[in-house]
């Protein structure tokens, strides 16, 4: 049975795209291969000296905690500290870097499978360590993420693009996959002459991903056809063409036939 240990990096995610990650869905998502998870740790700043004189910011913060363990996961609590210059200007800093690469080697021999939740470079060389000791180890980042991290990593995983696991601030009851609902997804193809195209989206977290194409009877993937004019202003048909270019669209039936078409397509990350 596959051994999986989880390791977030919660203030690189927080700052770049993965604000109010759900940790249950990307508990489900490290599990959907029939895992067993033994490590689940995420690594939070937490400001000592601000919840001093902020009752709300600290009681915003306990709760959030509360709810994250509620979900099985062990936090780990890493306190802001303050730094002033020459000059007098304050920066703060909670760099929980180096805790969460021990605690990954340290736990290694244990795990058959690491997912490593962060985009942060400075992780690549962990990443290789673990590798060397046997572990496959898979990337999840939403924006920002480097470059050599995701060529090292086993696999690569654009958080937008798992179902719910950011939820649609605008949408509290969207019921992703359905007709109606919100979806993220990528361009598979696009027709410049005939202005129209095609979007792929994951329509069920599953251990099949790496079936892409939505026509094996296997695979979590749905095509939707979209023409130019559901296009936003700055969702041109060239970022379409690259495929890391992530937009969010609403599902339509199709009235010609079975299939979906996509509505209101606005982009979510831009890789250029």
């Amino acid at each position: 049975m596959l051994k999986v240990g989880v390791f977030v990096d919660a203030e690189n995610i927080k700052f770049n795209g993965g604000y109010q990650l759900r940790y249950d869905i990307l508990r489900r998502f490290a599990a959907r291969d029939g895992g067993t998870l033994l490590r689940l740790n995420t690594y939070l700043a937490f400001d000592q000296e601000r919840a001093k004189n902020d009752s709300e910011y600290a009681k915003k913060s306990y709760i959030y905690q509360q709810m994250v363990r509620d979900f099985g996961w062990k936090i780990i609590v890493k306190q802001v500290k303050r730094y002033v210059d020459d000059e007098g200007t304050v920066t703060t800093k909670a760099n929980a870097d180096l805790d969460l690469a021990v605690d990954a080697m340290l736990q290694v021999e244990n795990l058959d499978l690491i997912l490593l939740v962060t985009g942060d470079g400075d992780f690549l060389q962990v990443v290789t360590a673990l590798q060397n000791r046997g572990c496959r180890v898979e990337l999840l980042g939403f924006n920002n993420v480097s470059k050599q991290l995701q060529r090292q990593a086993d696999a690569f995983y654009r958080g937008y693009l798992i179902p719910d696991l950011l939820p649609f601030s605008y949408e509290p009851r969207n019921e992703w996959g359905k007709p109606g609902s919100c979806v993220r997804g990528v361009c598979t193809k696009w027709f410049q002459d005939k202005g129209y195209g095609f979007l792929r989206f994951i329509r069920e977290i599953s251990p099949n991903l790496w079936i892409t194409d939505p026509r094996e009877n296997d695979s979590p993937y749905e095509s939707v056809f979209c023409h130019i004019n559901e296009l936003a202003d700055d969702v041109t048909p060239e970022l379409l063409l690259n495929r890391e270019t992530v937009v969010e669209f609403y599902l339509k039936e199709s009235d010609v036939d079975d299939g979906l078409i996509a509505t209101n397509v606005r982009l979510v990350y831009d890789p250029s």
